[in-house]
């Protein structure tokens, strides 16, 4: 088998950990909103649980992609990250009050920050000349087992009639088989970081990566919790919510592959441009839909406006960042775009409670607009960017 076949393998076997715990994940995601209201928790609560799933990741990822490139090991944060999850949707399951759920939502992802930045060094490592397949590709997978995990939920909703503590149970299970695959995974070999200080390093990290992690940011403070889109389509019950977010996760996973191939093509930055604007407008159409027929496709476009945002971000920052710093420089994109997501939810919690949903919506498009204008601008002042 050639190395460029070797390499897309172990990036399918890297997809296939991510189906399996994204199958989980989203077995949990469209019934997390009614969880916590089952429990007390208001919508600035939730707003918050948004805010802090989001953030708490992030902040872990640059630490844990400085580590990687120090050490020169990408495996064992693999391992731990998963597992990490995997016991907190456990204890997930068995939160009998509102601040144990909130709390163990939110530590689950600390897990994500463990794992996310060194895998996905990893995956530009095997595919160097293809990120955006890559990504895309990988992101694909991912998404193909949200699809699957939400659809099990509605299903076991209707037919089996399971309590939401039990549902979260068999999706903690199936969580610790994702852990399975990794044993398959070829550790890439590469040099260890030259900057062996974490102060350095993130101070060495080149003009063109804070720069777009600095938009990026922008744009994830217009990038607020899913769980408010799904509560904003809550007037048919919780069957049609969760229906609609298998509607968004099929369009995420159809456009995630043949975007990134594109954006190889034509360049990252025009794919981001768009789908900053993708977003926008779909904020816009959330702020005052009619019918469930536009639910439908406001859902739709939210799912290939992540799809040209998501992997192509990730893809684009691997691809401006020096090859031993890439996991430190992903894991700073991811810290500073996660910790812009916790104001984020919190704002449109608050706009939601205090005035009404609409508003909250507004928010969301008005600077994920304005995140689309300042990439704009910073292509025209940046010409050797792609």
């Amino acid at each position: 088998m050639s190395s460029k076949d070797d390499g897309k393998k172990n990036v399918v076997i890297l997809g296939i950990t991510s189906f399996l715990n994204d199958f989980s994940s989203e077995m949990i995601l469209p019934i997390l909103p009614f969880f916590l209201t089952s429990l007390g928790a208001s919508p600035v609560l939730i707003g918050v649980v948004g805010g802090l799933r989001d953030s708490l990741t992030s902040i872990f990822k640059v630490a844990f992609g400085y580590l990687s490139d120090k050490y020169a090991k990408r495996k064992p944060f693999l391992y731990g990250g998963y597992a990490f999850s995997a016991l907190f949707k456990l204890f997930l399951a068995i939160s009998s009050n509102s601040m144990a759920a909130v709390l163990s939502a939110s530590f689950e992802r600390i897990g994500k920050g463990m794992r996310d930045a060194p895998r996905d060094a990893m995956i530009s490592q095997f595919m160097p000349t293809r990120t955006g397949a890559a990504f895309g590709l990988h992101r694909m997978l991912d998404t193909g087992g949200a699809i699957l995990g939400s659809v099990a939920v509605a299903l076991i909703l209707m037919f089996l009639y399971l309590t939401l503590d039990q549902i979260i149970l068999i999706a903690a299970t199936i969580s610790f088989l994702s852990i399975i695959p990794l044993y398959f995974v070829k550790e890439p070999a590469f040099n260890p970081m030259r900057h062996s200080k974490f102060r350095i390093a993130l101070t060495s990290l080149p003009k063109n990566v804070l720069v777009f992690t600095g938009i990026a940011s922008l744009f994830a403070l217009a990038n607020f919790s899913y769980m408010f889109f799904i509560m904003r389509a809550v007037d048919g019950g919780i069957i049609i919510p969760i229906l609609l977010y298998v509607v968004f996760n099929i369009m995420y996973a159809a456009f995630s592959y043949p975007l990134g191939k594109y954006s190889d093509k034509i360049g990252k930055r025009k794919i981001l441009i768009g789908g900053y604007i993708l977003f926008s407008i779909v904020c816009i159409g959330f702020y005052q839909f009619e019918s469930l027929q536009s639910l439908i496709i406001l859902f739709m476009l939210y799912g290939v406006a992540n799809a040209a945002i998501i992997g192509i971000q990730r893809a684009y920052v691997s691809d401006i960042s020096p090859s031993d710093m890439r996991a430190t420089a992903i894991g700073a994109f991811h810290t500073c775009t996660g910790l812009a997501a916790l104001p984020s939810s919190i704002i449109a919690g608050y706009l939601w409670s205090a005035f009404s949903p609409a508003y909250a919506f507004l928010f969301g498009g008005l600077v994920a607009f304005a995140s689309a204008v300042a990439l704009w601008v910073w292509r025209f002042n940046n010409s050797s960017s792609s």
